[in-house]
Formats: C-alpha cells, structure tokens, sequence
C-alpha cells in the first residue's frame, strides 16, 4: 500500500483548498494510493505527537508527503525522522522566526474557527524541531512561486539549494497551477 500524506499549513486544516483538490484528484487518477491529511495543532509538540502517531500506523508502507507553507516544515521534519520523499509547496522554512514576530498576537483559524495564541516557548519548540542538516538532497521537491505574498521564496531556494526545484514567476501562497502538477508530484513521491 502507499500513501500520500498531506500536511497542511498554519491556520489551515484539511478542508484547504490543495488538501481537497489532492483528495478528489488520487481517487480518479491513482487510486492504489490511500490519502491522509490530519488536522494538525498549531503548537509544535502537539503536532509532533500527531505525526509520530500517524507514521507509526504507516509503518511498513510506501509514504510520499505533500507540504504546503508550515506543512513543508512539517513535511521536511518527517523525511529527516522516518525517510520516504516529499515535496514541498512554498514551505515555511524557519517558523520559530514568525512565532517570534507574531507572539502573544490571538491567530484565527477560518477553517475551524479556533482561535490560537503562540508563545516565546512555541518559538523555542519550532527552533528545536528544526533539522539543521539535510540528510539526502534527492528526497526533496521544492515548488515555489516568485509571487508568494506570504514567505520570502528566496529563503526557500536557499535551504533545499542542491534539491530539485521548481521556480515560477509570479503565482502566489496558495500556488497556482497546483493541480496540474499532481501527476509529476504523484511520480516524484512514489515512482
């Protein structure tokens, strides 16, 4: 069996947008592949939780994942702790820095309608999630867009330097086109 793991962004949830249009898309164009996407805590250690209880269930299995924002973080946390591949979609690539700016702000998921507050000891917990090493440059598929009104793409280049990468001009956070990727996506992870 394999599976595709979807890993959202910060104030997201499987409901986005790129987590529905990769749900509806795996049935119809490869269905061998079962999907996940878990509705992660915004807090580090809680989704650290998350995620060492989901790959134990894959344990044994063929796992692709698939990052958008703070999921390629997340995604990139995976593939430095249990292997396998992932791409990642105009990733967050040092969170603990955002948390510092945005610390002790009330952040409002529109998905979910919760409401979270992060803290100094967030930061913390994100700077030591983060792998300062790259194991394998060739378990990385970095996609960003030029346009991303949200994270500097730059930053994103420069820690997967050496990987594949896909740079568009233009686009946004939410990265146009994704769709049409899926089936390059699909063979990267899984092929």
């Amino acid at each position: 069996m394999a599976t595709l793991v979807y890993v959202h962004g910060f104030l997201s949830s499987p409901l986005s947008h790129k987590a529905q249009i990769t749900q509806r898309w795996l049935p119809e164009h490869a269905p061998h592949i079962d999907y996940r996407c878990l509705h992660l805590s915004p807090y580090p250690e809680e989704t650290q939780a998350q995620l060492r209880q989901l790959m134990a269930s894959l344990q044994g299995e063929a796992v692709g994942f698939v990052g958008s924002s703070l999921g390629g973080f997340w995604s990139t946390w995976l593939v430095e702790h249990y292997g396998h591949k992932a791409v990642l979609i105009n990733p967050s690539v040092r969170p603990h820095e955002l948390v510092d700016r945005v610390a002790g702000e009330i952040q409002h998921n529109y998905y979910t309608d919760e409401s979270y507050e992060m803290t100094p000891a967030h930061g913390e917990q994100f700077r030591r999630a983060y792998p300062a090493q790259l194991k394998s440059a060739d378990s990385y598929w970095l996609m960003v867009q030029t346009g991303d009104e949200t994270l500097d793409y730059r930053l994103a280049v420069e820690r997967y330097k050496g990987c594949q990468q896909l740079v568009e001009q233009g686009g946004d956070h939410a990265f146009q086109g994704y769709e049409e990727k899926l089936p390059a996506i699909i063979q990267f992870l899984f092929d």
